[in-house]
């Protein structure tokens, strides 16, 4: 906040002279009428509140396409903050283009090319390279981490409008239509959603003919779990939130980052209102009078629908305030405590634990968290009944899994199959089998942190616990197809230097840790032990899973792929 106060100083003059007052000049950073003026319009009548921070960034963001230093001063004064604080939050997050003093302004289009895995398979990197040399001037080409859309890659965004399958040519013909919009598939909206029995289960649980216990009852029998990752069972967590003391919150966990995962934006752009439908009926279980979505910034198409179809919802006094959140581009927001610091307007830092989000969570409350995909299954797992759910499933697994495949197959795509299908099975019956010319070499089970496993372990379940005594996880159900034409080494630096990138750099074994990582790796001959050994600090050391798992794919590439290992690394 920019200090109005004065300060006088004693100065010498000439000797003889005596001492003379010099003129009272203000301190502190000094706020610029113009930029005064400019937020104040922009903000409007919207709250001040501190938790709306973020928001407003995004609207200076998307009024001037960066943030310069004198709007920083002008909202921190606007909103009766410290300039530390707002400058902090501001420059945190990715998709804040925070400009300082003295410095050129920045281009007023940009480029974002997806540098993730998937993406890098298919030719990112020299995409990237060609279009910073061709963009031309007004343009700006960055790399990203992954957006989500794997399935289409190589994937590039111009201003809000994604390019999938892009080449230099697609996305320089975008760019030159101006045609820098995000674009909206066709999804089944409110109407249609109602007609075919929609809503008809949150009405029966608000009339009070559905006991919560019922309900609860189901997802117990149906042993749903969180698929954001964690695999917390859902009933229990529902109960553990109505257990502590009112009032409660919920928050939404549609951050979904995890490179290789894209299946949430599958669901919010087809079949919003079956996960809202779900949402509104854990706010109902939980008497939670506020909820608060939190999708990532990478997904504005989803971000717009959800807002649309939110506001054709009927007004009930019993219904909860829906708050919808954008987030600015931080993997490490998908962790739930580091969404709830971000929904406060705050950097995404992790909290430690205990207490937990449900015990304290969103401005010290009790709050439930659950992903996206979570609540998109409640309505059927309670309509169709647990059994339906349990009937599902492979290899005396149960359910039902969403697999974002990408890759080496010939039919990537958000491929829905039982849970316990192995790696082999998905590619063959969901995939059209492996990309001609290509031969099944390798596969990540789990996304980014999941671990990388050879094709001649193609026979695993993939589930929640079969996979962690090979040191991997399925977490969100990403699964990445490598193909003999594939590096598993560049795989793995590429996985540590996202993870370098995404760390939020609070705690030393995970910031310096992913970078010490990296540099190891770049070498074309890896010293195992102490890259063994610095994982297993980060390991045990870390706040959070980010740091925890980074090094999964690294240790398991030394494990299960010693062919690509020199003699000089298999001796030392």
């Amino acid at each position: 906040m920019a200090s109005h106060a004065t300060h006088e100083v004693l100065q010498f003059e000439h000797p003889g002279e005596g001492r003379k007052r010099a003129k009272s000049t203000p301190k502190g950073r000094q706020i610029d009428p113009q930029a005064a003026e400019e937020i104040a319009a922009l903000l409007g009548d919207r709250s001040r509140r501190r938790d709306l921070l973020i928001e407003h960034l995004h609207l200076i963001q998307d009024k001037y396409h960066q943030i310069s230093a004198a709007h920083l001063a002008a909202l921190a004064d606007e909103m009766k903050l410290a300039f530390s604080e707002v400058f902090e939050v501001a420059t945190f997050y990715a998709h804040f283009d925070v400009v300082k003093e003295g410095s050129p302004d920045i281009a007023p289009l940009t480029i974002r090319v997806c540098d993730s895995l998937t993406c890098a398979l298919f030719g990112a990197e020299q995409m990237l390279r060609e279009l910073q040399n061709k963009a031309g001037p007004g343009v700006r080409v960055v790399r990203a981490p992954c957006v989500g859309r794997c399935d289409t890659a190589p994937a590039a965004e111009v201003g809000h409008n994604f390019v999938d399958h892009a080449s230099v040519e697609s996305v320089l013909k975008t760019t030159k239509s101006g045609d820098t919009h995000a674009h909206l598939p066709k999804y089944v909206e409110y109407d249609a959603y109602v007609k075919n029995g929609g809503y008809a289960l949150l009405n029966k649980l608000r009339s009070g003919k559905m006991p919560k216990e019922d309900l609860l009852k189901a997802l117990d029998d149906a042993s749903l779990r969180g698929l954001g990752g964690a695999g917390f069972p859902t009933g229990r967590k529902w109960r553990a939130v109505l257990g502590e003391p009112g009032p409660r919150l919920m928050a939404i966990n549609g951050d979904e980052g995890e490179p290789g995962t894209f299946k949430d934006r599958y669901y919010l752009e087809t079949d919003p209102h079956r996960f809202i439908e779900g949402m509104l009926i854990g706010a109902h279980v939980v008497e939670a009078g506020d909820v608060y979505i939190y999708l990532r910034d990478e997904y504005p198409a989803s971000i717009e629908i959800i807002k649309r179809e939110i506001a054709k919802l009927p007004k009930e006094k019993s219904a909860p305030t829906l708050h919808v959140r954008r987030g600015a581009g931080a993997y490490i927001c998908g962790e739930e405590s580091a969404l709830l610091e971000s929904i406060e307007g705050k950097r995404g830092l992790p909290r430690h634990k205990p207490p937990y989000p449900f015990q304290v969570g969103l401005f010290g409350l009790p709050t439930l968290i659950n992903n996206v995909e979570t609540l998109w299954w409640v309505r059927d797992i309670v309509e169709k009944g647990a059994d339906w759910w349990k009937s599902q499933g492979r290899n005396d697994r149960h359910g039902l899994r969403s697999f974002s495949v990408s890759g080496r197959v010939k039919y990537p795509g958000m491929k829905l199959a039982p849970a316990g299908i192995t790696v082999r099975e998905l590619i063959d019956e969901f995939c059209g089998g492996m990309a001609d010319g290509h031969k099944f070499h390798a596969y990540l089970p789990g996304g980014a942190s999941g671990g990388i496993l050879p094709a001649s372990m193609d026979n695993i379940p993939l589930d929640f616990g079969t996979l962690e005594k090979y040191g991997c996880f399925i977490g969100s159900a990403a699964v990445v197809i490598m193909s003999n034409k594939d590096d598993v080494k560049d795989a793995a630096l590429n996985l540590m230097r996202f993870f370098e990138d995404e760390s939020c750099g609070q705690c030393t074994p995970c910031r310096a840790g992913t970078q010490k990582a990296a540099v190891l790796m770049e070498s074309k001959n890896w010293n195992r032990d102490l890259l063994e050994e610095l994982s297993q600090a980060m390991r045990d050391a870390s706040i959070c899973g980010l740091g925890q798992a980074a090094s999964n794919p690294l240790t398991t590439v030394i494990k299960y792929f010693p062919e690509e290992f020199s003699p000089k690394e298999a001796a030392e």
